[in-house]
């Protein structure tokens, strides 16, 4: 070995060392407690120098002194959100950190009127700031890298936050393999070229291009089977993408391949708006499960036919956020590995520190924005109590969404529901449901209005 190599030996953390401190190479995703290991062996051992990024891992991020009992919050959409706020409400001696990577927010739902031009880009952009100042908790904009859970640490790019409860509400990750695309690189250009448009904002800013551009031809959107974000989302939007093109008087046909066996929610509205409004325009086909696709060929195969198409929008079926697995909160044996928790208390089974919230919850309740925050706001309830030493009764989540179905002006139907346990088929299922599937503008309003009061409630006092 040359010198030159001996010296990078010395001035940097080595193989040898960062194997012996237990951190395999590429797996900072599982950094725990042995990043603490690593530090003592490092004050042993004068010759090893850790890089920058390794030291700020191993320091406590910087956050105010805790003054009561801290909650750590791991992902600002509408549930960590709302988590946040009214954890305060319920406790407000709490010390509450919401984690998020995201500077800003940008809200899912409400975004398909966006893409028609219903609503402007500030009417879904909100301050992570203005939420945390509004409602006395704060706010960390950074990167979550693991978890030690024995001794209660969320370790970020930040540096490390101890802590007394913890919230799970990370989202949803897509599952491509479902669709039979397995390796990463067409995964990646899957992801780019055809973006589902429901994990990042950016993907609903490349889908208002598309469908503003689109210049004719065949436009294939599909349903994703298993639970996904909102259940009637991707059939809205296939009523914006229609209203659009429309409006542009393009000659175009939107493919809907639906890979379930009918419309899922407001089935009869949904078919009305199909027929009526957009009949030239979409062909809705149920029973489509994708089972791959040709990025190169721009072909999407079915179980039982292949469709060419000129653009599209693929929404694969969804999975929880893989930071459920290197939390060790994840059943691996359900489809979508969801977090193992209590399905009354939201608590991961054996820990009553942890839970989950949001589309990470084991529950089947509908994954939409409202239940979210619904959910959220009980949960909040039961923390608090815990805390106490006390228990509350468990209430159903409300879910309560709007669908837009056609524009100028705009016009939506709705959905109210509730849940209740069926003791003798062991699952939940819906309770107190109020239909409305004929659209009209009242219902356009009050879509704005409802997500106008969700954004009220999150962000403004």
């Amino acid at each position: 070995m040359g010198n030159n190599d001996k010296n990078k030996d010395k001035n940097n953390l080595s193989r040898r060392h960062f194997i012996k401190a237990g951190m395999a190479a590429g797996a900072l995703s599982t950094i725990t407690s042995r990043l603490h290991a690593a530090a003592k062996e490092t004050a042993a051992d004068s010759s090893i120098a850790l890089p920058f990024s390794i030291r700020r891992l191993l320091n406590e991020a910087t956050l105010p002194a805790a003054k009561g009992a801290r909650v750590v919050v791991v992902g600002g959409g509408w549930s960590g959100l709302t988590m946040a706020k009214y954890l305060k409400i319920h406790n407000p001696a709490f010390d509450v950190v919401l984690i998020d990577k995201r500077p800003e927010f940008i809200s899912f739902p409400a975004s398909n009127s966006w893409l028609a031009d219903q609503v402007n880009l500030d009417f879904l952009t909100h301050s992570y700031i203005d939420a945390a100042i509004n409602h006395d908790y704060q706010f960390l904009n950074t990167t979550v890298l693991g978890f030690d859970r024995e001794s209660k640490k969320v370790f970020t790019s930040n540096g490390y936050i101890s802590y007394d409860y913890m919230v799970l509400a990370p989202g949803i990750e897509y599952d491509y393999s479902r669709i039979g695309v397995d390796d990463p690189e067409s995964q990646i250009r899957l992801y780019n070229d055809y973006p589902g448009g429901f994990v990042n904002s950016s993907e609903v800013i490349t889908i208002k291009r598309k469908l503003n551009f689109f210049k004719g031809g065949t436009f294939v959107l599909n349903v994703p089977n298993g639970e996904y974000r909102c259940t009637a989302a991707p059939y809205e939007r296939a009523c914006m993408a229609a209203a659009i093109f429309k409006k542009r008087r393009i000659k175009a046909k939107i493919l809907l391949l639906d890979m379930n066996a009918e419309i899922r929610i407001k089935k009869r509205g949904f078919e009305k708006a199909f027929s009526s409004l957009y009949g030239d325009y979409i062909k809705y086909l149920p029973s489509a499960e994708i089972s791959g696709v040709d990025i190169d060929n721009k072909t999407v195969s079915t179980d039982f036919d292949d469709y060419q198409f000129d653009d599209a929008i693929i929404y694969p079926p969804v999975r929880a956020s893989s930071l459920l697995e290197d939390a060790g909160v994840a059943n691996l044996k359900t489809p979508q590995k969801v977090a193992n928790t209590d399905p009354y208390k939201y608590h991961v089974i054996g820990d009553e520190h942890v839970y989950v919230t949001g589309d990470a919850r084991s529950q089947p309740f509908s994954k939409g924005g409202h239940t979210a925050n619904s959910e959220a706001q009980y949960v909040a309830e039961v923390i608090a109590a815990h805390a106490l030493g006390k228990e509350i009764r468990w209430r159903s989540p409300q879910t309560m969404c709007f669908s837009a179905v056609d524009i100028n002006p705009l016009q939506a139907m709705s959905i109210i529901t509730f849940y209740r346990f069926n003791k003798q088929s062991k699952e939940f299922q819906f309770d107190r449901t109020h239909m409305m599937e004929d659209w009209n503008v009242e219902g356009g309003q009050a879509s704005l209005a409802w997500a106008e009061g969700m954004y009220r409630d999150m962000f403004y006092k």
